[in-house]
């Protein structure tokens, strides 16, 4: 597909999805609820949007994908290697059977002879068996029974593993990465600033006392898996089990550090942004929802104009795909969408700015915090100290026929600048009906 035929497709989706929307907004208006018919046809486009997500993803966060040629010449590959194992395996079976068949046929043979010269009744019962056997096996050969022709129609085995997908909280990213050879890093902060006086002409100047700086440590943490398995798994299976092993461990790893930046909580772990007692935001204006009471996006427009403009220049939505339709539905008081479709590889928008899907971040419900809103590059640091380490134990589990698998990784992560990052809070509007802000405590003292 073109990329000026996907563009056309969501256009056209995007035009369908906000005619059925204004309906929907109208009948709530006029009769107090939605038509059913209407409020599904809502959702069946807002589902049919979602198919456009993935390639939106992929322009906001410029992932790079594995080309499908090497994905087709593996596969080619395995289909290959697949053939020619069944083609020793059907050898060795023949081999097995060779002797069982020679003597079964010396044992019926026999019995033809005897019977034709004694009588059917006369012969032995083991030969009066091998007649019988051969004609039940004339009169009922099939696939049904492994005697009967089974053996001969082996079900073909394909070399893939089935696997759901792992959704992974994008914190790379996101975050800013750096790397350090030592237990942590040390970020000089500015914590105090002075401020500029106006004098007269020939005026005394006192100090402008207030510039202070501190120390901003983050530590780094250890997470492992620990796995066993047996000797003879990693030998006769079809499969590398070591590749297969370690590349789950990778995933892991990768879920268990998108969690801990979203809701970590700075304890044996890195300190997760909605965690963070520095980071503030404001109340969406509805107990429940991202809406307020009225149904609009007053919430998420006071979060976005609530952030410096210096941040907003490189700012960025966070929320999850539940959330994200909800968005869709949300209009400003001009009665304009807030989500708008991207054209020419540009990503779409919420209010003008991308989005980035965080699989971690919490859906819609009473005093959760389901968007956040903010320079996460500015305001989020993550720290690599090991990579992923693998200890192969071939001793710990010998008596047992194991090999124990243990991976590793050290790693930290924290905010380091508060004020870049805001989050919105499902919750009312405080006393006076304006978009209050989210309590926070105060910044880390040094």
């Amino acid at each position: 597909m073109s990329d000026k035929t996907a563009v056309e497709q969501v256009m056209s989706a995007f035009e369908e999805f906000k005619a059925a929307n204004d309906n929907r907004l109208k009948e709530i208006e006029k009769k107090g609820t939605a038509d059913v018919v209407l409020s599904d046809k809502v959702e069946r486009i807002n589902t049919a949007l979602d198919k456009f997500e993935k390639d939106n993803q992929k322009a906001t966060a410029e992932l790079l994908e594995t080309k499908k040629a090497l994905d087709d010449e593996k596969k080619h590959v395995d289909e290959l290697e697949e053939k020619l194992n069944r083609l020793s395996l059907t050898a060795a079976n023949d081999n097995f059977r060779r002797g069982e068949v020679k003597s079964k046929a010396n044992i019926w043979a026999r019995a033809v002879f005897d019977a034709s010269v004694l009588g059917q009744a006369s012969i032995r019962a083991e030969q009066q068996k091998a007649l019988a056997d051969v004609v039940a096996e004339y009169k009922a050969l099939g696939i049904a029974n492994d005697t009967t022709g089974g053996y001969l129609a082996p079900a073909e085995y394909i070399r893939e593993i089935i696997k759901g997908v792992t959704d992974v909280s994008p914190a790379r990213a996101l975050a800013r990465v750096r790397q350090t050879a030592s237990k942590a890093i040390l970020i000089p902060k500015r914590t105090g600033q002075f401020a500029a006086q106006w004098v007269a002409d020939q005026g005394t100047k006192s100090e402008t006392d207030g510039l202070r700086y501190g120390m901003w440590e983050i530590p780094t943490h250890e997470m492992y898996a620990l796995i066993d398995i047996s000797n003879q798994n990693l030998e006769d299976s079809a499969f590398n089990m070591e590749s297969e092993i370690s590349f789950e461990a990778t995933e892991q790893f990768a879920v268990a550090e998108g969690a801990a930046f979203v809701s970590g909580t700075g304890v044996g772990r890195p300190e997760g942004f909605l965690s963070a007692s520095g980071v503030t935001g404001n109340n969406s204006g509805s107990a429940t929802t991202i809406a307020d009471a009225d149904g609009q996006a007053n919430g998420l427009l006071t979060l976005k104009y609530g952030l410096k403009t210096a941040y907003a220049r490189n700012a960025t939505w966070a929320l999850n795909r539940t959330t994200l339709g909800s968005v869709r539905k949300l209009k400003t008081a001009e009665k304009q969408y807030l989500w708008m479709p991207g054209i020419s590889g540009q990503p779409n928008t919420i209010d003008g700015d991308p989005y980035v899907e965080v699989p971690d971040m919490p859906s819609e419900g009473a005093g959760l915090v389901p968007i956040a809103y903010g320079d996460f590059a500015r305001g989020y640091t993550l720290v690599d100290r090991i990579q992923m380490e693998m200890l192969r134990d071939p001793y710990t589990q010998a008596t047992s026929g194991n090999i124990r698998f243990i991976f590793r990784r050290r790693l930290g992560g924290q905010v380091t600048l508060a004020e870049a990052i805001r989050k919105l809070t499902c919750s009312a509007l405080p006393t006076g009906g304006r978009p209050g802000t989210t309590s926070a405590n105060a910044a880390h003292s040094f």
